[in-house]
């Protein structure tokens, strides 16, 4: 696909000309020596990294920006790096001189560029260093802000940069996030159609198709990315990047994250909130597909409830505050301003059973995911052993208050509750 034909924007059947603000991405052999041309008319670029992402691409970046660095913000490789406020403020702290922000990394310094690029409004670009999740052409900036985590809308890089080489030589668990990632629109995109259906989102089939096959491409590379092919994980990097621009094409990242993210979004909360481990996003993804997977086929094998389930509202909010602690608050607020708590969809979901039971039957089996992991070197084993059976009953019940959106997480609650899963 010609990325950059793309870019120059779609009149759409939707009724909407989408378009995003991008203006090049190079996935090519020593992509960073573009940097000379790009950044002409800058005076001071500001590189963000990490020591392992500077290790990887830090000195390409260094030589075709001679004379044209303002400063280096480098971050520890040996600690998780989380997108938070002490990161922002040790960014911040060297954007003196700064005309353009240069992200060395993926996605969280990619994401803090983002972030600082917004609220600062100095224009930033990417010099990717892992084919690791689709977040690159977006302009959502994944935040943990006070504890919560949150999608900022924030701006858009000026141009992606990648070297094929570089992105083959990244960590193997990166490149799996990556294809993890692109599985887990499975479940986003049948979230999407099941929104529609239900509350009346806005729902675009060309974004729609574009993405479907972004995931077609994927299955395809599972082989050459175990193997480190630099044209598979080229490929994978371009699917990641065209994902990220749909995105921006229908307003959100709707197309990209649903029922899968929310889950993963629990486990890196709640990570953060308990200090313990947690997988990386792709690899979170990936597994949560498996388990969304699962809640359809539940769905589908019997009988719509004649009531709504509800908790009561004081079990449900010492549950939310024994897992989500400073954070539950917020998300408790935030579901009750969007009106998902008070909600009795009970009526409509017998109305339209038909409709909403093809729509879950779209999604391929949880086996069938688990397969596409494995061929990858992906092992449900690994999200199992590190959560435990009460974590992801967890994360499925109360995962759906993270976000204003709706997936089939509400469905199920709605029918069925805290009834297992596992």
């Amino acid at each position: 696909m010609d990325i950059n034909q793309l870019l120059k924007g779609v009149d759409c059947a939707c009724g909407k000309h989408h378009t995003c603000d991008i203006d090049s991405v190079y996935i090519e052999p020593n992509a960073a020596a573009r940097l000379t041309e790009l950044c002409a008319d800058k005076k001071g670029v500001l590189l963000v990294a990490d020591e392992n992402t500077w290790a990887a691409a830090g000195a390409s970046a260094e030589a075709a920006l001679k004379g044209k660095i303002a400063g280096i913000c480098l971050f520890s490789g040996k600690e998780v790096l989380v997108p938070n406020e002490e990161a922002i403020a040790a960014v911040n702290a060297k954007l003196e001189g700064a005309d353009l922000l240069l992200a060395i990394g993926s996605g969280v310094i990619q994401d803090l560029c983002k972030y600082v690029s917004f609220k600062s409004k100095i224009p930033y670009m990417v010099l990717a260093t892992a084919p690791s999740m689709d977040g690159y052409a977006s302009d959502g900036a994944a935040m943990i802000l006070e504890g919560m985590k949150v999608t900022v809308k924030a701006g858009l890089p000026r141009a992606i940069l990648a070297d094929p080489a570089v992105l083959a030589a990244a960590p193997m668990d990166m490149i799996r996030a990556g294809y993890g990632d692109i599985i887990g629109k499975f479940s986003a995109l049948n979230d999407w159609k099941l929104s529609r259906c239900v509350t009346g989102e806005y729902f675009c089939d060309f974004i729609y198709d574009l993405t479907y096959e972004q995931i077609r491409r994927n299955l395809e590379l599972a082989d050459g990315l175990q193997n480190r092919d630099e044209e598979a994980v080229k490929a994978l990097m371009e699917a990641l990047v065209v994902i990220g621009i749909l995105m921006s094409f229908a307003g959100s990242s709707r197309p990209a994250s649903g029922s899968e993210h929310h889950l993963s979004h629990f486990f890196e909360i709640t990570g953060i909130v308990d200090g313990k481990p947690y997988l990386a996003h792709g690899l979170d993804v990936a597994y949560s597909t498996v388990i969304t997977a699962g809640l359809r086929q539940k769905l589908l094998a019997g009988p719509f409830p004649e009531k709504r389930f509800r908790l009561s509202p004081e079990a449900y909010r010492t549950r939310m505050e024994g897992l989500y602690k400073q954070v539950a608050e917020g998300c408790m607020a935030l579901q009750e301003k969007v009106g998902n708590y008070a909600a009795d969809r009970i009526a409509l979901y017998h109305e339209k059973e038909q409709e909403i039971r093809s729509i879950l039957a779209e999604m391929p089996a949880p086996e069938e995911v688990e397969a596409l992991l494995r061929k990858a070197g992906l092992s449900m084993d690994e999200f199992y052993d590190l959560y435990g059976k009460q974590k992801i009953e967890d994360a499925v019940l109360y995962s759906k208050d993270l976000k204003d959106r709706y997936t089939v997480l509400w469905l199920y609650y709605d029918l069925f509750g805290n009834e297992a899963v596992l």
